[in-house]
């Protein structure tokens, strides 16, 4: 969109977590203002026409209708904490999330490079935007311990299923929320 630029690539204005989506990390996406070409964004045109805020939370009107409820489907990361998270920045401040979001990225970047056999690159993006920290490091921790030495076909599934372990404990779905006659991995 045309005169929408930021800086922050990890957490979007409207609260995903673009450092964590596998659009991004494939280079298919320069993120939310950070290229040529983005496509254009309602939100980005409210925060355009809001003053140019960086984050929706730095608006007078936050949280707006659109954070009434929780979008009902995903894209291609989840929508599920938008509010939550922006909530979070706005609480701790952007640098306290951005060391986390950073944190959350070398864990996501562990698990594709050293445990991902070309097919469990949605569920590793999902468990580092869904899952707690904690949980993140601490699978990473047994996957060093368990299965350091196991061909990639079996590291991968022994990652899948601690990840699947720490949501369904958390009770939550590593998969992507599609609309009704779409298929979601």
């Amino acid at each position: 969109m045309k005169g929408f630029t930021r800086s922050d690539q990890l957490l979007s204005l409207c609260g995903l977590n673009c450092g964590l989506c596998t659009m991004r990390l494939g280079g298919y996406c320069p993120g939310c203002g950070g290229g040529e070409g983005n496509q254009s964004c309602a939100v980005a045109r409210c925060g355009l026409d809001h003053g140019g805020v960086e984050y929706c939370f730095q608006c007078g009107e936050f949280p707006c209708a659109r954070y009434e409820r929780e979008d009902a489907y995903d894209s291609f990361i989840t929508h599920r904490n938008r509010l939550r998270d922006l909530e979070r920045a706005r609480r701790d401040g952007v640098e306290a999330y951005q060391a986390e979001q950073r944190e959350r990225c070398e864990l996501l970047g562990t698990l594709l490079e050293r445990y991902n056999d070309g097919r469990r690159k949605t569920l590793f993006s999902l468990a580092a935007n869904l899952l707690e920290l904690e949980d993140l490091r601490e699978i990473l921790v047994r996957l060093a311990e368990e299965a350091s030495d196991l061909p990639l076909k079996e590291r991968a599934g022994r990652a899948a299923a601690l990840c699947n372990e720490a949501a369904e404990r958390r009770g939550v779905e590593l998969r992507l929320r599609k609309p009704p006659g779409k298929s979601g991995k």
